[in-house]
Parts: structure tokens; C-alpha cells; sequence
């Protein structure tokens, strides 16, 4: 087994390999993992830095949360150090404002790159932007504890950090209105019920079942995942025929790889 090897570790983000498995942890545990531009512009630099060997990546958060949402400080007239404030930013032009939210969106987007699977394990609160990027993730461990809400509205907002996409396609428009536009709570039982949540554990068992699914995940050959992976995530935008086809032609690359006819 090889040694875990530290390979960032700045504002409020760890991220550690240990053989095909990188672990990014947010590690503010005495503000409940607040987000912040510099914490998203460290999990985009995570996500560039994990090594060609990571075949899966675990995101937690140290603390009783895994994250408690957008820190309130980015609505104050100073904002943070070094950083325009979100009033500053909304007296800009459009395109600035655009170009600045989807440097944003980049610490949530690649979660889903198709050569990675990754998972989710979440405690306690995740709230706005900590339920945004708990749903930026392939698959969600959750603790019996955990309380999941979308709070943006409540703040005159929307959620815009990529969150919208994937949470309508696991519990569908109708729920995913519903708990956006209310802001409330969802709690272990109701995520388990609707997919949010692939498995609820007791809060000591959620290190132990993110290491057992990460293990069996990494029993299938990587190809084979990978090409799964690609499948799955184009269905919902192919018609039943296309899906066929787009099987066929996965499958013949991979009988072809194991027969060594591959390119």
C-alpha cells in the first residue's frame, strides 16, 4: 500500500492520494466549512492536480458539517480580503459577472469528469452551496444526521453552482421546485427515499462505508467503468434507439480492447 501523500493543503482544502483513491477534505471545521471564492478556487486547483493513477475521490468535511453553505461574509460591503465583494460584483457589466460565476461553477464541474468516480461523504449540515456541491458528486454517503437544504431563495438568489441539473434528475422538477423554493430541510430518510442519498449509516460509520463502496468500485477493471460511466450520463439526453447504439459501440470497443485489437 502506498504512503498518503499530501498534495494540496490551502484555504480550507486537503487533498491527499493514497494509491487510486484522492481523498479532498474541507478542513474549516470552526466555521462549519464555509465556502468561499478562494476555498472554490482550491477545489478547481484539486481537481487539476489529482494524478493520471486516481481512479476515485472521496470529498468530505472535517467538523460536525460537511458544509454549512456560502459564507455570509461575501454579502458584507467589505467582502473578503483580497477579493471584490458579491455588491461589487453585481455592479459590474453582465459578461463580467458571467465570466466571474462560472469561474465559480469550475470547483463543481469536474466531479463528473467520465474517468473519475466520486463520492460524497456527507455529515450534518449541507446547506446552499454545501448541498450544490454534495450533488457535484457521481454517488452520496450520508450520515443519519445529515440535513440537506437549498437556502438560495431565501437569500433573494438562485442556485447557481451547477447544483440545479443534477438534483432535478434525481428527485425530479416537481420535489426539486419544491425544495428549492421553500429552502427546507431534507432529512437521511427522505434522501435515502428519493436518491439523493445512495446509503444512510450511523455518523461512526461513514468512514467505513465510503472505504468499502471506494473498494468496490475499484474491483472492476477502470475501462470498463469509464465507458459505464459515459453510458449512463448521456441516457437521459438519447432517445431509447440511440442508447442501443451508443451500447454497441461501447461494447465492441471494449471486446476489442480485451481481445488486444484495441487502438
Amino acid at each position: 500500500m502506498a504512503s498518503l501523500d499530501s498534495v494540496l493543503d490551502k484555504d480550507g482544502v486537503r487533498l491527499t492520494v493514497e494509491d487510486a483513491v484522492a481523498t479532498v477534505t474541507l478542513t474549516n471545521a470552526a466555521k462549519r466549512n464555509a465556502q468561499s471564492p478562494a476555498l472554490w478556487r482550491a477545489l478547481t486547483e484539486a481537481g487539476r492536480s489529482l494524478p493520471g493513477s486516481v481512479r476515485v475521490v472521496v470529498l468530505r468535511g472535517e467538523g460536525k458539517s460537511f458544509s454549512a453553505g456560502l459564507d455570509r461574509q461575501a454579502f458584507s460591503p467589505e467582502g473578503f480580503d483580497g477579493e471584490p465583494s458579491f455588491l461589487d460584483l453585481a455592479r459590474g457589466s453582465d459578461e463580467d459577472l458571467d465570466a466571474v460565476i462560472a469561474e465559480y461553477q469550475e470547483a463543481f464541474t469536474w466531479w463528473r469528469r467520465s474517468d473519475l468516480v466520486t463520492i460524497a461523504a456527507v455529515q450534518g449540515h449541507a446547506i446552499g452551496a454545501g448541498f450544490q456541491l454534495a450533488l457535484a458528486c457521481d454517488l452520496r454517503v450520508v450520515a443519519e444526521d445529515v440535513q440537506f437544504a437549498m437556502r438560495e431563495t431565501s437569500l433573494g438568489l438562485v442556485p447557481d453552482l451547477t447544483g440545479t441539473h443534477p438534483l432535478t434528475s434525481l428527485v425530479g422538477y416537481a420535489r426539486a421546485l419544491e425544495i428549492c423554493a421553500t429552502g427546507r430541510f431534507v432529512h437521511a430518510a427522505e434522501a435515502e427515499r428519493t436518491g439523493l442519498a445512495n446509503l444512510v449509516v450511523p455518523g461512526d460509520e461513514l468512514d467505513g462505508a465510503v472505504r468499502d463502496l471506494a473498494g468496490a468500485l475499484l474491483a472492476a477493471p477502470r475501462d470498463a467503468v469509464i465507458e459505464t460511466k459515459a453510458l449512463l450520463q448521456g441516457a437521459s439526453s438519447r432517445t431509447y434507439e440511440d442508447q442501443r447504439v451508443a451500447e454497441r459501440a461501447a461494447q465492441a470497443r471494449r471486446l476489442r480492447d480485451l481481445a488486444g485489437l484495441g487502438d
